[in-house]
């Protein structure tokens, strides 16, 4: 039997850790995954789904996550039922087994200072001056060798 799932999509709030009875450390939280296609009126469509993360990923994921980051999941589908006063009440939630940052700190605000921009020759030049390999390969393709 094959049960996996990967997933991308983004966090719909800040995640919290919780810990067990046993101290094992848990998140839970909600991914939102863009459905492909809109709906009548034009509108994008996104599914919530609910996804469980444990241990150290638990702790790495509430300490540099917030809401609205992008992540990555791999892991397995995973229903429990649990009595409520209102009855019996059925979870299905993706069991996280890895956890990808897919976005660096300062792109999910705006807030980030930007790196300097360097032009392609600027670029060029830093790279050529450090690099011995380029000498070379200057002379081996001199502008009169080339048949155009």
């Amino acid at each position: 039997m094959i049960n996996r799932v990967i997933l991308v999509g983004r966090i719909t709030k800040d995640p919290e850790v919780k810990s067990t009875q046993s101290n094992i450390p848990v998140v839970s939280f909600t991914l939102a995954v863009n459905r492909q296609f809109s709906d009548q009126s034009g509108e994008k469509q996104a599914d919530f789904i609910q996804c469980v993360v444990w241990r150290k990923q638990a702790e790495n994921l509430a300490r540099f996550v917030k809401k609205g980051a992008l992540l990555g999941i791999e892991g397995r589908i995973q229903t429990r039922q649990y009595e409520a006063d209102n009855g019996t009440r059925y979870v299905t939630e993706v069991v996280c087994d890895s956890v990808q940052f897919l976005e660096s700190k300062g792109d999910s605000t705006n807030s980030a200072p930007e790196a300097p921009q360097t032009t392609y020759k600027e670029e060029r030049r830093t790279s050529a001056d450090n690099d011995e390999f380029y000498e070379t390969s200057k002379q081996l393709a001199a502008e009169e060798d080339l048949p155009f």
